[in-house]
């Protein structure tokens, strides 16, 4: 007999005569898993476990059985299989001893269904019938016949479960699936597996070397239906795993390889093309990217000869020193003149316009020189580090980084930049740490942390997550900087905000290559756009060229990068439209004038004014003194589809909000607006054709790229809504139901079965008599308080007949959703139930996370309403 068969089990083709028929007892679960009452088919399943004679091989005969073949029947089967796991867990009493002879068969069994079962089976199996301890050669020889089968997938998800990976051919699993573009399963098969994760790369890296054909190797396998990954693709998972493994990048060099020759296209492109690279940067970035490769000199050459004339590339040879074997005749003859004559070319290397006609077309820094210091040692850092840490300030934050044009490298910062209305400051961090652990170090990393956690500080940024991170790519001491900082201000997420048409960028002198983040933003607000022209420059060599401080003549030091946050964020504050969107980000700490807005509309009913939004585009708080405030309670809308979760946010705090269906056309949010006196937040197109349906003001469109919280924000501050903290969780968020019951913890266990439960009824009044304990969650908000919304107690009164967990008005309670660990905390007490939707809710974190987000828009209730509310939160589940 074949290793790879399976043993033949005596039993395995019919029933045991004693206990329950595994094959009714499957239609049986078949009949309750269509009602989908999964609570009932759970209790089936676990009384009819309890009386099968031998589960374990009563589970092969089910999975065996090849009149459920159907996909619902195999998910039945599948859950059958998990189920009994879980209910051999619970069991007190340990598994009966089996003969190795039985052990052995089942095992074998079990293989067997395994190969022609779901890779979902693989660790429940594994795990019930003991298969990491079977014999390896069987289980070694079972993966090999899924393998010759075709069934790539199958043999790596089996051979992974059972833990096989060390003593199967890393090439020979994972070459079919990555031809499929299948490395999710190929990542999962080398997770544990140091030396598996680094032969992977090298044998990824071997397919990008020049020449490689990577369908030829696709047609070694003629059982591939389709072969779906590219170079390009296979380059970047590549550097996905590279990155993720933490590997040295030194194991794929013909990816870096082909990563160089990429950048030295683009410096090409850059220098001879766009014409937007200086001579001196172009070389210093060409002589570090090729070093002494003769591979990249090679290629070097053929695009000096196919991006400029003889002249001009003899000159960069000569500039780049490239050996004279590989240029061609032409051009070697021209360096070796050069040389002799001992001068440059006179060839015409301005690429760019002269920088005075240039100057008028940039933002410029209006700082003299001597306020513009540049801070490269420990004694000069502490000579303005209490003027650098002054508290109660408003400072722009940018930096420059060490230019990397391979996706190996991770991007370092070089330059920090940290400027106010009276000065810059220019930390050079490579100087500063040098020597490592020194005490420049330790210097620089005290002042940068104190700097980002002191929220009196104002931080104006713009990508701060990105500078953060190539701060600490260079600084280990500052990795985690970022859950520290205070008072950050990061205008990116309001560029985004910002549609071009919506923002008049006055015109420029001149013809420049369009600008693109931070210098598009500058000149849409200011009028012209930042100079980049040393962006990429060599930030890494030290000391640090003058004109890399000063941009050579232009007087637009790097400085300006972080100068120019200022002037952005005033005009921001100043515009009437632009300071709307920048109010979700909290007050204006440079004491701008905030800008007249529209005035909100009244409660429904009322006749309001126009919502002036452009589609796309969230407006920001009205002015308060206008209109009087709408009760959140008293406001109603209906949201469309693309909005779940404004929806759900908005319910957080009191607001009536209808959500309308997947399925739905968006002309239904017409026809429920004006039925039921709702207002419209919609998304996208339909905003236009809605608001001629229902009317001005009753029409808001809301920017669908924003997170939740910040749409809610957004649309309470338009329509001057009165938010109290009383309003928080007034509705249910899962089915916007305003009605709750309070239930009593005795209750809810004896609901559940739990064996500790009450036999009595209910229990609410004397509950209620009783001191409440604070749980863990319900110390840290309001002095302490308890959640208490003004709600019933329920009573087994209120429950139907016969169907204990079901209300009077035939809502089941949700009450397996609550954890047993809920239930064992001894300072809770009671929890509260939708009457709509049955959601179980019990105090938690929750309630303190949304109060302490919309913290600034929340009017003070009054103190009776505190004390009712009090400090607890609320969770659901």
């Amino acid at each position: 007999m074949d290793a790879g068969d399976p043993v033949e089990d005596p039993v395995s083709s019919s029933c045991c005569s004693t206990g329950r028929e595994p094959l009714p007892f499957l239609q049986t679960l078949q009949k309750l898993w269509a009602k989908k009452d999964l609570q009932q088919l759970q209790e089936e399943a676990w009384r009819g476990f309890a009386a099968l004679d031998d589960p374990l091989a009563r589970l092969l005969d089910i999975l065996e059985d090849r009149q459920g073949g159907q996909k619902r029947g195999c998910v039945l089967k599948a859950w059958v299989t998990c189920e009994l796991q879980r209910w051999l867990q619970a069991q007190p009493l340990p598994r009966p001893a089996q003969e190795s002879l039985r052990v052995a068969q089942l095992q074998a069994r079990a293989l067997h269904v395994l190969t022609k079962s779901s890779p979902k089976l693989a660790e429940p199996l594994a795990s019930l019938f003991q298969l990491h301890d079977a014999d390896r050669s069987f289980l070694l020889a079972r993966v090999h016949h899924l393998h010759q089968e075709g069934r790539f997938q199958e043999a790596m998800v089996l051979g992974t479960r059972l833990k096989l990976q060390p003593e199967l051919d890393i090439e020979k699993m994972s070459v079919p699936l990555l031809l499929q573009d299948r490395l999710d399963l190929v990542k999962n098969y080398v997770a544990d597996f140091p030396d598996l994760q680094r032969r992977l790369l090298v044998l990824m890296d071997s397919w990008c070397q020049p020449g490689f054909d990577i369908r030829a190797l696709a047609r070694q396998y003629p059982q591939l239906a389709a072969v779906t990954l590219s170079s390009r693709v296979l380059c970047r998972r590549l550097r996905s795993l590279q990155r993720q493994y933490h590997l040295d990048p030194a194991l794929c060099p013909n990816v870096v390889k082909q990563q160089q020759l990429s950048a030295l296209r683009w410096l090409c492109q850059a220098r001879f093309v766009e014409k937007s690279m200086s001579r001196e940067n172009w070389t210093d970035h060409v002589q570090d990217l090729v070093g002494q490769s003769p591979w990249l000199q090679e290629r070097l050459v053929r695009l000096l000869t196919s991006h400029c004339s003889a002249a001009m590339a003899s000159q960069c040879a000569l500039d780049l020193s490239l050996p004279e074997e590989q240029l061609p005749a032409a051009i070697a003859a021209r360096v070796h003149q050069l040389k002799l004559q001992g001068r440059i070319a006179k060839a015409d290397w301005r690429l760019v316009e002269p920088r005075e006609n240039s100057k008028e077309k940039y933002y410029q820094l209006c700082l003299p020189r001597e306020h513009i210091h540049l801070l490269a040692s420990r004694e000069a850092l502490a000579l303005h580090e209490a003027r650098l840490l002054q508290p109660g300030r408003v400072v722009g934050v940018d930096m420059e980084f060490i230019p990397s044009f391979t996706a190996m490298d991770r991007q370092k910062a070089s330059l920090v930049q940290v400027a106010d209305k009276d000065d810059v400051f220019l930390l050079d961090v490579l100087a500063l740490l040098q020597p490592p652990g020194g005490q420049g170090e330790q210097a620089f990393s005290r002042a940068i942390s104190q700097l980002f956690s002191d929220a009196s500080i104002t931080k104006l940024g713009y990508g701060m997550a990105t500078d953060l991170q190539s701060l600490g790519a260079v600084c280990p001491s500052l990795a985690n900087m970022k859950k520290q900082i205070r008072g950050i201000v990061d205008l990116q997420p309001v560029h985004k905000q910002m549609h071009e048409a919506d923002v008049a960028a006055r015109p420029t002198v001149g013809k420049v290559k369009k600008p693109r983040g931070l210098s598009l933003l500058v000149q849409q607000l200011l009028g012209k756009p930042l100079d980049k022209a040393e962006q990429l420059s060599s930030w890494g060599q030290r000391p640090l060229r003058e004109a890399q401080l000063l941009y050579a003549d232009r007087f637009c030091p790097p400085a300006a990068d972080a100068y120019c946050l200022l002037d952005v964020y005033g005009a921001l504050c100043r515009g009437p439209t632009h300071s709307q969107i920048l109010g979700a980000l909290g007050n204006n700490p440079l004491g701008a004038s905030p800008p007249e807005a529209t005035a909100a509309p009244g409660p429904p009913g009322a006749s309001p004014p126009e919502a002036t939004a452009a589609p796309g585009q969230a407006l920001g708080s009205p002015e308060e003194e206008t209109a009087a405030k709408v009760p959140a309670r008293a406001f109603r809308v209906v949201c469309d589809s693309m909005l779940h979760g404004l929806a759900r946010t908005l319910r957080c705090v009191g607001v009536d909000a209808v959500l309308l269906g997947n399925n739905e056309d968006h002309s239904k949010l017409a026809e429920v607006a004006r039925q039921e006196g709702r207002v419209i937040l919609t998304s996208g197109t339909p905003y236009h054709k809605l608001r001629a349906q229902v009317g001005a003001g009753r029409c808001l469109s809301v920017n669908c790229s924003l997170r939740a919280q910040l749409q809610a924000r957004a649309v309470l501050q338009h329509f001057n809504i009165r938010v109290t903290h009383a309003d928080i969780f007034s509705r249910c968020q899962a089915c916007n139901g305003d009605k709750y019951l309070k239930m009593s913890k005795a209750l809810v266990m004896q609901l559940r079965g739990h064996p500790q439960g009450p036999s009595g009824t209910g229990g609410g009044a004397a509950q209620s008599k009783n001191k409440r304990k604070p749980g863990r969650a319900s110390e840290a908000a309001w002095g302490g308080l308890p959640y208490d919304p003004p709600c019933s107690w329920l009573e087994m009164e209120d429950l139907q007949a016969g169907t204990p967990a079901t209300l009077g008005n035939g809502t089941r309670l949700q009450l397996l959703s609550v954890p047993e660990g809920v239930l064992r905390r001894p300072g809770l007490q009671h929890l509260y139930c939708c009457t709509r939707c049955g959601k179980v809710f019990w105090e938690g974190s929750h309630l303190g996370r949304v109060t302490l987000h919309f913290q600034d828009i929340l009017e003070e209730a009054p103190s009776r309403d505190l004390a009712a509310r009090g400090a607890g939160a609320i969770s659901k589940k």
